[in-house]
C-alpha cells in the first residue's frame, strides 16, 4: 500500500482532472478499478500457486513453456521492465521535485526539472539506493516507519477535506461533460491511464514471493485488500482536494503549474495556513520516499531472479559478497530511475503503463489459461472467482487502454518490444539457449 499510494494521488489529480476537463474525469479511476480488480484475481491465483521472486517472469516462463516460448516471454518481460520499472520510480522522484518547489521555488520550469531540481532528484535517487544497501530482514522495520508517514499524510487530507468539503466545487460539471464522442473516449483513456498508474503496485508482494510467509494465503489477501483499500483512499483524497480547490483553478495542468505542481500543499495552505502547508509538504516528500523505497526494493528482485534462473543476462544475478542482496540489479534500476526523472511526468506515466500492458498484463492472463490447461494438477491455494470472466474483463480493458494511448507512445512501446525480441535471439544464439541450444538446458 505504501508502494501504491506514495506521491501518486498528490501529483496525478491535476492530470486526471485535465483528461476530461472536470469531475467526470473520476470515471477514469472507475474504469481503472474495473480493470485492476479482476486482474488482481489473476495475480492472486498465480502468486499463490507459483510463489517466488520475479512474479510475472516465472509465470510467463512456466505458462508458455519453460524450455521454449516461455524463455522468450520471460526475457521480454524483464526487458520491458528495465524500461517501465525505473519510470515508475522516476515518477516519485519527479513528484518530490514538484512539491519541494513549494518550499524552494525553482525546482521545475515549463514542465521539466531545472538544474536545482535535477540535483535534488539525483541526491534522492542515491539516498534511496543507500537505504536499500542492506539485507531484506532489516528493511521491514524501515518500511513500517515510512508507512506511518504515509498514513499521517493521507489522514491530514481526508480529515481536512471532510471538515471543509464544498460539493459545489467537487461536482462542478462543465456543460456537455457527458457528451459521447471520439474526444471523450480518448480523454477517458487518458484518465484511465492515470488511474492505472495510481493503482500500480497492488501486486508488489508477488515479486517477493519466496520471502513471504504462507504465500498461498498471504499473497491473495495482500493483493486484493491493498487494491480495495487504496481505491477507497484515492476517491477520498480526490474529493477532499477538489471539494476545497475548484478544478477550474488548475485545469489544464500545464497552464497552471503554480497550483497543479503541488496541489495538496495549496489545499493545506488554504485550510490551515502557510506554516502548516510547509510541514505537510515535507510529509508528502516522506510519503514519496516510502513509495520509491518499496518500488526499488521489489523491482530489484525481478531481473535478479530471472538472471539466477538463466532467463536474463547473467550479470543481474550477482549478489553482494557480504550483505547478500542483488546489488547489481539495485544499481542498474536505481541509476535508470534517476535518468528517467528528466522526462515529463505525463510522458513517464503513459509510457510505463503502455510498456507493461502487452507482455505483463495480457501475457500473464494468457499464461494463467495455459497453466490451467497444461498443468491441471498444480496446487492452487487460491483460484480466480467466476473463471474465466475476470480474465476476459481485464484483458479487454487492458487492450482498450492501450488502443487509446497516444500514437508516439504506442510506437515506442512496440519498438522497444521489437528490439527486445531481436536482443533475445542474439543473446540466445551467443549463449546457446532456445531455440539455438546444443544440449538440454544449455548454460551461457
Amino acid at each position: 500500500m505504501a508502494n501504491m499510494i506514495g506521491v501518486g494521488p498528490f501529483i496525478t489529480i491535476p492530470l486526471l482532472m485535465s483528461a476530461l476537463g472536470g469531475p467526470q474525469s473520476l470515471l477514469g479511476w472507475l474504469v481503472a478499478l474495473a480493470i485492476t480488480l479482476p486482474d488482481s484475481l489473476v495475480w492472486s491465483e498465480l502468486g499463490a500457486a507459483l510463489p517466488g521472486s520475479g512474479g510475472t517472469y516465472r509465470w510467463l516462463r512456466e505458462g508458455f513453456g519453460p524450455r521454449t516460448w516461455g524463455r522468450l516471454m520471460a526475457f521480454l518481460f524483464i526487458w520491458q521492465f528495465i524500461i517501465s520499472g525505473p519510470m515508475e520510480i522516476a515518477s516519485g522522484y519527479i513528484g518530490v521535485a514538484q512539491y519541494l518547489d513549494y518550499l524552494w521555488p525553482g525546482m521545475t520550469a515549463a514542465g521539466a526539472l531545472t538544474l536545482k531540481g535535477g540535483a535534488v532528484v539525483v541526491a534522492l535517487g542515491i539516498l534511496n539506493m543507500a537505504l536499500l544497501w542492506r539485507p531484506i530482514a532489516s528493511l521491514g522495520r524501515m518500511m513500517i516507519i515510512l508507512w506511518i508517514g504515509v498514513l499521517l499524510t493521507v489522514a491530514v487530507v481526508l480529515v481536512g477535506g471532510a471538515m471543509h468539503f464544498d460539493p459545489k466545487k467537487a461536482f462542478d460539471f462543465p456543460q456537455n461533460s457527458w457528451a459521447f464522442s471520439s474526444g471523450f473516449l480518448l480523454g477517458l483513456g487518458a484518465a484511465a491511464r492515470v488511474g492505472l498508474y495510481d493503482f500500480l503496485g497492488y501486486y508488489d508482494v508477488c515479486y517477493l514471493g519466496d520471502e513471504v510467509k504462507n504465500p498461498g494465503r498471504t499473497i491473495p489477501r495482500s493483493v486484493v485488500m491493498s487494491l480495495v483499500v487504496v481505491a477507497i483512499l484515492y476517491v477520498g483524497v480526490n474529493l477532499s482536494i477538489n471539494g476545497v480547490i475548484s478544478w477550474r483553478e488548475f485545469v489544464p495542468a500545464d497552464q497552471h503549474p503554480e497550483i497543479a505542481n503541488f496541489i495538496a500543499s495549496i489545499f493545506v495552505e488554504r485550510l490551515f495556513g502557510k506554516t502548516a502547508a510547509s510541514v505537510f509538504t515535507l510529509m508528502v516528500v516522506w510519503t514519496a520516499l516510502g513509495s520509491v523505497f518499496a518500488l526499488l526494493l521489489g523491482y530489484s528482485r525481478i531481473p535478479y531472479a530471472a538472471a539466477k534462473d538463466g532467463t536474463f543476462f547473467r550479470v543481474f544475478g550477482r549478489v553482494h559478497p557480504t550483505k547478500h542482496f542483488p546489488h547489481v540489479a539495485l544499481l542498474v534500476l536505481g541509476v535508470l530511475a534517476i535518468a528517467a526523472s528528466f522526462v515529463s511526468l505525463g510522458v513517464v506515466i503513459d509510457t510505463l503503463v503502455a510498456a507493461r500492458i502487452l507482455i505483463q498484463f495480457i501475457g500473464q492472463i494468457i499464461a494463467l489459461v495455459l497453466l490451467r490447461k497444461h498443468r491441471p494438477k498444480l496446487e492452487r491455494p487460491y483460484e480466480v472467482w467466476l473463471y474465466p470472466v475476470p480474465l476476459v474483463v481485464a484483458g479487454i480493458g487492458w487492450l482498450l487502454v492501450f488502443a487509446t494511448t497516444p500514437a508516439n507512445v504506442i510506437g515506442f512501446a512496440l519498438g522497444a518490444l521489437a528490439i527486445g525480441v531481436a536482443a533475445y535471439f542474439a543473446w540466445a544464439k551467443v549463449t546457446s539457449r532456445w531455440p539455438f541450444e546444443t544440449q538440454p538446458n544449455g548454460k551461457g
